[in-house]
């Protein structure tokens, strides 16, 4: 299996000239991913759950141009990369394909769910969220019903997922401790500075240490 490790997602994500504040979503998605991926008791590809989270929103600053499902299209961009693993979590970031398809909780579920425990790059509540994505996106009845359908099955995997964890869902923002996204973020925006090269999706670094 073929992962990008953090630098090689920081590349691919400058190649796609994501926007800014995308990018501080992202990585404040992928410190949730992570913390509750070291937390719950059940086997974890630590390295896949961070090139899926950091990646997610990967098309979506073009999306915001062309209209397209940003989820479709950055499965589809991973897997046309090589990384067809991490292109499949991509694509389930919005609604995932199978909820509850296996006993212990998978990557695609904790990346699912970190997205749904942020607004913009803060943290909050699974209901502030799913209240946040109403008010935007849902202008029209059937829009509405979709978003309401979306929050019902996050709560019923927000549940599962807990029943792993030795704290609840309302304790996690306190126990992530100090937030370290804007250390990150300017790592992100250093590494601006040192590309030479544009993206070559055919020759990408391999996970070696996350």
């Amino acid at each position: 299996m073929r992962i990008p490790a953090r630098q090689e997602c920081y590349r691919i994500m400058h190649a796609m000239q994501m926007m800014d504040h995308i990018v501080r979503h992202s990585l404040q998605v992928c410190r949730i991913a992570l913390f509750l991926s070291d937390s719950l008791k059940a086997d974890m590809d630590r390295g896949l759950v961070q090139a899926a989270a950091l990646l997610h929103d990967i098309t979506k600053t073009r999306g915001l141009q062309t209209r397209e499902n940003h989820a479709e299209t950055g499965k589809q961009l991973l897997v046309d990369m090589g990384y067809p693993e991490v292109g499949a979590i991509v694509g389930q970031h919005v609604l995932l394909d199978e909820y509850f398809s296996s006993d212990s909780p998978t990557e695609a579920e904790i990346v699912n769910y970190a997205d749904k425990r942020v607004v913009h790059d803060k943290v909050t509540t699974l209901s502030q969220r799913i209240e946040y994505i109403m008010g935007r996106y849902g202008t029209e009845p059937e829009r509405r019903g979709y978003i309401r359908m979306m929050g019902e099955k996050t709560k019923r995997l927000e549940d599962r997922l807990f029943r792993f964890c030795p704290f609840s869902p309302e304790e996690m923002e306190f126990l992530l401790g100090p937030d370290t996204c804007s250390m990150e973020f300017t790592r992100y925006g250093e590494l601006h500075n040192t590309l030479k090269e544009p993206l070559d999706t055919h020759k990408t670094c391999m996970l070696e240490n996350v």
